[in-house]
């Protein structure tokens, strides 16, 4: 009963109007995160595909849903879900067109270009080699990974030192066949230590927009506040990415979740969606169930980075699948900091089998153990996800985007095909 309680008096209206609150027309028009779940129509199609119901109702069925889903679409469902149980080879996962929207561009620093950049700066490590460094890749929680990952940053020095890494993570995901992605940022980390804002955001964008020309991978940039530090530096951080509006499609919160509620960054977030920008939070990784409230009703955020903890409250497990709210979830990040102790165990499933708006991200892939694919591939094997859920897990990732209602269609439309030209491999 608190939950339906405070839900009522801090987001009034019906459920569109609630979840759209305080946005301007632009955010509004880019907020339509996740319109339609075939997930959620799982259980209803199934039923009937268990029934023999020819293919024709079952289309018809689908057509009749609230959200009208496209003809292509309603087809690949329906086969996605018949062949549910057939085995998913890995070519499938590789091949597939993917979104990435929870991946830190720090946290990408392999430690080959750590050592690179390392001797450009004149920078001497606290490691004599490669080996030593991915050796020290072994974390009891998230405190211990963000030692390390600010130690790492201090290579980062100069604007062609965030271009390099900025390209080689969109080299790197060009290669899984990621076609889109909206990748963090946290320039606190870096102007702390005498960096100016300037130069870390150019060096990220300019690498952006070659990376569009060059390898055909759209892409955008979310600037994350640290959480262990001030509100007060939070406002700054933003006062000095007004001149960068352009290049930054949202805010975020991030860095050491318990102990930092998201309640404490409430006035920053006010002033960013004033200034335009959508508006993301990484809570329940860590932090209790109680940090993902308080990012949805105080921040009034778009998506929830991780959020895998909101299924020990009911009430918020029910307002995340009725809202629509996706969830960026990060399961080989979550095993590395110990949030859950194997992939087996990870609830990801869970969550979908819930009606979640659930995406699957790779957070700091050059410190957890893998990228995107690598993520799709261990949780298919250790949870047995069949062809059904990693259909709905992509389609979610473009649905759950930061782009126009076009800009989705077109990459679902490729989804689609994908789907269809490779549904007997």
């Amino acid at each position: 009963m608190r939950a339906v309680a405070r839900s009522s008096q801090t987001l009034p209206g019906s459920r569109g109007a609630r979840h759209t609150q305080n946005q301007t027309p632009t955010q509004k028009k880019m907020h339509d995160t996740c319109p339609f779940n075939p997930f959620v129509e799982r259980i209803r199609i199934q039923e009937k595909i268990d029934a023999g119901e020819k293919t024709s109702a079952l289309l018809s069925s689908l057509g009749d849903c609230k959200r009208k889903t496209p003809p292509l679409a309603r087809t690949i469902i329906i086969s996605t879900l018949k062949n549910q149980k057939k085995p998913v080879p890995e070519a499938f996962i590789e091949g597939i067109p993917k979104a990435e929207l929870h991946i830190h561009i720090e946290g990408s620093l392999e430690p080959e270009l750590m050592f690179e950049l390392a001797r450009r700066n004149g920078l001497r490590l606290p490691f004599t080699s490669v080996d030593e460094v991915r050796e020290a890749y072994e974390f009891a929680d998230l405190q211990s990974f963000l030692q390390l990952y600010y130690q790492g940053v201090r290579v980062l020095v100069n604007e062609r030192d965030f271009y390099d890494l900025t390209c080689a993570y969109l080299k790197k995901a060009r290669s899984q066949n990621i076609r889109y992605s909206e990748m963090f940022f946290d320039p606190q980390a870096h102007t702390g230590r005498g960096i100016a804002f300037d130069t870390v955001i150019s060096g990220i964008h300019h690498a952006m927009l070659d990376a569009k020309q060059r390898l055909g991978i759209s892409s955008k940039l979310v600037m994350c506040f640290l959480r262990d530090l001030s509100e007060e530096s939070a406002i700054a951080t933003l006062q000095q990415a007004l001149p960068f509006k352009d290049w930054i499609v949202a805010v975020g919160l991030d860095s050491s979740e318990v102990g930092h509620p998201p309640e404490k960054f409430t006035k920053v977030f006010d002033k960013a969606r004033e200034e335009g920008f959508l508006t993301v939070a990484h809570a329940g990784e860590e932090g209790p169930p109680e940090y993902v409230w308080q990012a949805l009703d105080r921040l009034k955020v778009s998506r929830i980075d991780h959020g895998v903890r909101c299924i020990e409250d009911p009430d918020l497990t029910a307002r995340l699948a009725a809202d629509g709210i996706p969830l960026t979830v990060c399961p080989l990040s979550n095993v590395k900091l110990r949030v859950f102790e194997s992939v087996e165990q990870h609830n990801l499933k869970q969550l979908l089998d819930h009606g979640l708006c659930v995406t699957i991200n790779s957070d700091d892939p050059a410190y957890f153990g893998g990228y995107l694919t690598e993520n799709f591939l261990a949780v298919q094997k250790a949870l047995r996800l069949g062809r059904h859920d990693i259909y709905c897990l992509v389609r979610n990732s473009f649905q759950a985007a930061f782009l126009s209602l076009d800009e989705k269609q077109t990459f679902l439309d490729e989804l689609d095909n994908y789907i269809s030209q490779n549904e007997d491999k």
